[in-house]
């Protein structure tokens, strides 16, 4: 509308060129989208002004809630309201039944039989995979990012764990492409966190990024040097976090209590989970909770936990993290003297016992300037800013590392790495291998990841065959195989017979991922409701416009309406703006705005076209035509 365009001459802020991007930080508690916005990166909030979502989604017959009025049905509905999923991103069923071994660690779940290597969680809308659960969390955040930046979204930077593997990184890209999201890149959190802290501090040098989240745990030694970000090395352990810490109390509870967790509903064993993550934060405050759970209608019991009591169970998985910490240490060859700061990064690390550990391990005091939630989002917001250009002038320079080394499998079942972890990414590497028999053609390809001499102690990624390649003695065939690595961590693996051209290869998509049939099926039950989901996005965009041009016109004529307008013509506009402002709250058609506001611009036009005479001849006083030819 002509009233939005109204600005000084060689003034227009031309809003065209401007691409909206955000970060997501998909989380195993709690989840957040940030954007930039008038060059600050913050974290978008929801109706109610909450930035966290929490990543816990219920489902029913009919329905999908997602967020905190999910979380609130856990204890009541523990069978269909998942949290904690990130944990299942691209695992196996042999895989979780090797993760959760105790009682305290079993999940309140109800898991789908079936030949499927993906775990499928029983609900009531279906059964649901970890990918179709976290795209659900994304579909809310991608929403949040609309509606608050008042636009369609260029795409979206999504942080994971370093630590993260190739199965778990392709699974949260599967989730992200379900969610209908374009990812411009996934960045590792520590990484995220580095690029928040390093733009605000402008420091330099050998920094830790102390990641410590619900689910996992990892750590970044970074070298930060004149806007490039440079990862030396990192560690940690995806199946490590704060939920640990909450099974650890749980257990304890139990123990004083005198319950068996088998004897046990799904719903008291979340119950006492929840108490046990209640207790562990209230005592970031206090030096004593008392916890309070009834089992039944004739079991209770009441206690009292302090920090001394916690940090004896927390103690030990503290301990786990600090050797990540000193491997990560010694494989970047720095010593602990050269960090000058320590980044704290994830919710667990609002635990006072983590800071102290942490900071004793260091010798420094860590560093908590930043909302440890809310870091990672921002970081990833930065980037993906710059990723869309808007952020020309920027001299940001990420260099990520290779979590894990990736090889081959050789003869004897032994895992030969063709790039080390560690390793800048992205990145190429090639080798050469040759025929084992006399008069071989063909030649199998088994692509592993892991730092295991053993290809049975290493994770099975991918398996390709070569084939047809000319019959030559043992020994006498080169075969080059190559591994590419791109700037997500994500490898496509190539093989060629020298001597005839011929060659094969594959973008690895791991066993533990979705097949793109599954894919495909997802999104095409997603476009059931396309339409609609095309008339309400229709709508809500008319809505924005329409509260851009109310507050336009509320502007113009605060600024001269008395004195450019005639009573009746003042009051002729605000009745249209009345009526514009009565349809923007009522309308259910986005053609019913569009009429509203395509009124409003014709009752407005004489004034728009005075306002702009003013301002271009206030722009001349004092000068000559000639001037401005």
């Amino acid at each position: 509308m002509a009233l939005l365009q109204i600005s000084e001459p060689g003034q227009s802020t031309k809003p065209h060129e401007h691409k909206f991007a955000i970060g997501i930080d998909l989380g195993t508690t709690n989840s957040l989208v940030a954007s930039v916005r008038s060059g600050k990166a913050d974290t978008l909030s929801d109706v109610d002004g909450k930035h966290l979502l929490p990543s816990v989604v219920r489902y029913s017959a009919d329905s999908i809630v997602v967020g905190l009025a999910a979380k609130e049905n856990q204890v009541k509905d523990p069978h269909n309201t998942i949290s904690s999923i990130k944990r299942l991103m691209g695992r196996g069923v042999e895989d979780l039944k090797a993760q959760f071994k105790s009682l305290s660690d079993e999940l309140p779940y109800e898991f789908a039989e079936g030949d499927s290597v993906v775990p499928r969680i029983k609900t009531a809308a279906g059964n649901k995979t970890a990918v179709e659960i976290s795209a659900d969390i994304l579909k809310v955040l991608k929403l949040r990012g609309e509606e608050t930046l008042g636009d369609e979204l260029e795409g979206a930077v999504i942080t994971v764990p370093a630590y993260f593997d190739d199965a778990q990184r392709q699974a949260t890209k599967d989730a992200a492409t379900l969610a209908g999201i374009n990812v411009l890149r996934l960045l590792n959190e520590p990484t995220a966190a580095a690029v928040a802290y390093g733009l605000d501090s402008g420091a330099e040098g050998i920094v830790a990024v102390y990641d410590l989240g619900g689910g996992t745990f990892d750590i970044s030694i970074m070298q930060l040097k004149q806007g490039v970000f440079e990862v030396l090395s990192t560690g940690g352990d995806s199946a490590l976090g704060g939920d640990d810490f909450d099974h650890a109390i749980a257990q304890w509870i139990l123990e004083q209590a005198g319950v068996d967790s088998s004897e046990l509903s799904s719903s008291s064993l979340r119950l006492v989970l929840q108490e046990a993550c209640s207790a562990k934060e209230a005592l970031s405050e206090h030096t004593e909770t008392e916890i309070k759970i009834d089992f039944s209608a004739d079991k209770n019991w009441t206690g009292i936990l302090n920090r001394e009591i916690l940090n004896t169970l927390i103690d030990p998985l503290i301990k786990k993290t600090l050797m990540s910490c000193r491997r990560a240490l010694r494989d970047a060859d720095v010593d602990k003297e050269q960090v000058i700061d320590v980044v704290m990064v994830g919710g667990s690390t609002r635990a006072l016992r983590v800071r102290e550990q942490v900071g004793e391990f260091f010798e420094t005091e860590p560093k908590v300037d930043i909302d440890p939630d809310r870091v990672v989002a921002i970081g990833a917001a930065i980037q993906a800013n710059a990723l869309v250009g808007n952020d020309a002038e920027g001299n940001l320079l990420l260099m990520d590392v290779l979590p894990l080394s990736l090889g081959l499998e050789t003869m004897g079942g032994l895992a030969e790495k063709i790039i080390s972890r560690n390793t800048p990414i992205p990145v190429s590497r090639a080798q050469e291998f040759t025929t084992y028999k006399d008069g071989q053609t063909a030649m199998a390809v088994h692509v592993v990841q892991g730092e295991r001499d053993l290809v049975d102690d290493c994770r099975s990624l991918a398996k390709f065959e070569l084939r047809g390649f000319p019959s030559h003695v043992a020994g006498a065939a080169r075969i080059r195989v190559t591994f590419q690595v791109d700037a997500d961590g994500l490898l496509s693996v190539s093989a060629k017979e020298e001597t005839s051209g011929i060659e094969a290869s594959v973008e690895v998509k791991p066993s533990y991922g979705l097949q793109d049939s599954e894919i495909e099926a997802m999104l095409k039950a997603s476009m059931e409701f396309a339409a609609n989901d095309k008339d309400a996005r229709s709508l809500r965009e008319q809505q924005v416009e329409a509260d851009r041009v109310l507050e336009a016109i509320d502007s113009a004529m605060a600024d001269d309406g008395e004195e450019m307008l005639s009573a009746e013509e003042r009051e002729a506009i605000l009745q249209v703006r009345q009526e514009l402002e009565i349809s923007r709250h009522n309308a259910t058609e986005a053609q019913q705005l569009k009429d509203a506001m395509s009124k409003l611009e014709k009752v407005s036009a004489e004034y728009v076209a005075r306002r702009m005479n003013a301002s271009v001849q206030k722009s001349m006083a004092g000068h000559q035509v000639e001037e401005f030819k």
